[in-house]
């Protein structure tokens, strides 16, 4: 990627697109917990409260770019941090593995708790570890490895 948006946008369409791709083949078809109608519309729930369970494929809809927000906003923010880090710069794959993490604990530990005030109880088990590598593998490594080399190209 040239630009500094271009590189931004890219990282920030496919990691949201891996992460939202996962999450349905995980949640929808693995383990059958829910649908993806149902998975987009309880992103939409974080502005719409319970009305967007009633709003069928329009609030899946705004789901959807509810997530690419989420995902280009992380992918913006990596990006900006990168100069500033020479860690990040040398090791990209623990970079990304760290940013998964962050991403997670992130929108975990402050996004939905405060979208969301009254949330289960979470417990280090099978779906928390499915979740957190979700987030890895799909978010943080492909924004990771985007920015680099968006940024070797730019040196």
């Amino acid at each position: 990627m040239k630009s500094k948006s271009g590189t931004i946008f890219l990282s920030g369409l496919i990691a949201g697109t891996l992460d939202m791709l996962a999450a349905i083949t995980v949640y929808a078809f693995i383990l059958q917990k829910t649908t993806a109608i149902i998975i987009l519309q309880s992103i939409a729930s974080g502005i719409f409260k319970k009305d967007a369970y009633s709003g069928g494929s329009q609030m899946a809809l705004y789901g959807l770019l509810l997530h690419y927000f989420i995902a280009l906003t992380f992918a913006w923010f990596y990006f900006a941090i990168y100069p500033y880090f020479t860690f990040i710069k040398k090791n990209t794959l623990l970079s990304g593995i760290l940013y998964g993490i962050f991403v997670w604990i992130i929108m975990n530990l402050v996004v939905l708790p405060t979208v969301f005030p009254v949330l289960p109880e979470k417990h280090l088990d099978f779906h928390l570890i499915i979740s957190i590598m979700i987030l890895i593998c799909c978010i943080g490594i492909p924004i990771a490895f985007i920015t680099k080399k968006h940024y070797s190209f730019h040196r």
